[in-house]
């Protein structure tokens, strides 16, 4: 179903976009701190004691659940785009634990006295729609009167233990590779400020609603050590989450990050969200960068919030061929080159090369 066409544009009724809204990293901390005793249970095998994308929890016979939630205000004016990419970007976390989605309920917030019925319905539609794509079905939810409107999915998935993948255990001389360009956050940025081009933002919408399905692969590949998905807090922040988790420090090869065309012609015009700025302050003082790098610009980018970004895998020297193989077959030839390696823990978590 085509979006219908709408003169409201929903991003003016959000203070935050996307994966923008996510609460600083250093905030969040001080949120999760909690005197309360964990339950222990021996089935659930990733909890909240981890930074990973879904808790997994050991169902027998080998299969194991995952469960995810994920939900932010708009980042596009089209309630349908609306629907698909906050969909898109839930059931991105089944995918970066190596799993198949099975199904998803819809997590809505609406501001009835503001925006009419028929929009939040075109929201689900775009929900519905990204459902069909990734072959499940959306299938309940609940909703509530908001103040500023709102949208996500809680989603659940199945995977083989054995394919399980986390974002804490990469290993000392892997290769990191990323499955799309950055960037997502400053044209979204353009586009609230309706500075966008209109190519630039088809470009945007076609890879926030790309589903990231190609993990699904990537978890059934044991040589891949680790694997996430680039949200919120931005490809500096999700290389470090990756890094302390396995108590190592990664090199970033800044030429060889991908970047959205047409990224850093808003960049000239000072076209930066907010969250980046919150992020640089939660990993500056784990960041270093080798002479000859353009740190401002890097600053800019490096912490730049992703909606729905993309795969982020850590991958033995020995695969790499495998890991290449798998990214051509699937269309992802433009990203077939390494961005990054895991090292010996250093100072800095992440060293930034040219």
């Amino acid at each position: 179903m085509e979006p219908t066409e709408q003169k409201i544009r929903l991003t003016s009724f959000s203070r935050g976009a996307g994966c923008g809204c996510k609460i600083s990293p250093s905030v969040l901390k001080e949120i999760l701190n909690t005197a309360t005793p964990e339950i222990k249970n021996k089935n659930l095998l990733i909890g909240n004691n981890t930074n990973d994308d879904a808790a997994v929890y050991d169902i027998g016979d080998n299969k194991a659940i995952i469960s995810t939630t994920d939900f932010f205000m708009p980042i596009v004016d089209d309630a349908f785009h609306f629907g698909q990419i906050a969909s898109a970007n839930a059931i991105s976390d089944v995918y970066a634990m190596g799993g198949k989605p099975l199904m998803a309920i819809a997590i809505l917030g609406w501001p009835i006295d503001k925006l009419s019925s028929l929009l939040a319905q075109q929201v689900l539609e775009g929900a519905r729609n990204i459902c069909f794509q990734a072959g499940i079905s959306l299938a309940g939810g609940h909703s509530i009167d908001t103040t500023e409107p709102m949208f996500g999915l809680a989603v659940t998935g199945i995977i083989d233990k054995q394919n399980i993948k986390q974002n804490n255990t990469a290993e000392v001389g892997d290769y990191l590779f990323i499955t799309k360009p950055i960037g997502l956050g400053i044209l979204s940025t353009a586009q609230k400020r309706e500075l966008i081009s209109s190519e630039h933002a088809e470009e945007m919408i076609k890879q926030m609603t790309h589903l990231n399905s190609l993990g699904e692969k990537l978890g059934k590949v044991k040589e891949i050590t680790s694997l996430t998905d680039v949200t919120g807090f931005g490809l500096l922040g999700h290389c470090i989450e990756m890094a302390e988790g396995a108590n190592l420090s990664i090199e970033l090869y800044y030429s060889k990050i991908p970047i959205i065309e047409g990224v850093k012609e808003y960049l000239s015009k000072r076209i930066v969200p907010d969250a980046t700025y919150r992020n640089w302050n939660s990993y500056n003082e784990k960041t270093s960068f080798e002479k000859g790098v353009n740190v401002m610009e890097a600053f800019n980018l490096l912490p730049d919030p992703q909606t729905n970004g993309g795969l982020l895998f850590s991958v033995k020297e020995s695969a790499i061929e495998k890991a290449i193989t798998i990214l051509k077959e699937n269309g992802y030839e433009k990203h077939i080159e390494p961005i990054g390696r895991v090292i010996p823990k250093k100072e800095k978590m992440i060293e930034v090369k040219i």
